[in-house]
């Protein structure tokens, strides 16, 4: 998804890349009730990421599932700056530590230039605590968020 039509995405992740973050997702997705979304733009225009990846999540209106247990990855490329928000369910669960954690994971790949690996890694530990804490079930699970990468500016 591109929240910018007119622009096409950038080119952060080469095909390969996208496709396998594109995987994470559903296969993290296939396990729990939990949605997962990855943000990915140039420059953050904000001082802390968080705060901008909170926005994006309101925006993308991420706090509407059902067990307010989304998650959204953001990564600003060129700012070199990444964040993980939850919603308060699986917030709840994991906490500020957790996130923390899984950025510094991420990050050891970007500074290596594997981006698509790092978001790779990340949605797939994002995805296993989400089927710890929101165990998949076929009765009552639905995909309420779309599954694609959002490319901003």
């Amino acid at each position: 998804m591109n929240l910018f039509p007119w622009q096409k995405p950038k080119d952060f992740l080469n095909e390969s890349e996208r496709a396998s973050v594109l995987e994470a997702i559903r296969s993290a997705e296939k396990q729990t009730s939990g949605e997962v979304r990855v943000f990915l733009e140039s420059k953050c225009r904000y001082v802390d990421a968080i705060d901008r990846a909170q926005e994006l999540f309101m925006q993308l209106q991420m706090q509407q599932t059902a067990e307010r247990n989304g998650v959204i990855v953001y990564v600003a490329v060129k700012d070199r700056q990444a964040a993980v928000f939850g919603d308060e369910g699986i917030h709840q669960k994991v906490g500020d530590q957790y996130w923390n954690d899984e950025v510094t994971k991420m990050l050891l790949y970007f500074q290596k230039g594997n981006l698509g690996e790092g978001l790779q890694k990340c949605v797939k530990a994002i995805g296993e605590a989400l089927k710890f804490y929101f165990p998949y079930n076929s009765e009552t699970d639905k995909n309420e968020l779309p599954d694609d990468i959002v490319f901003g500016k």
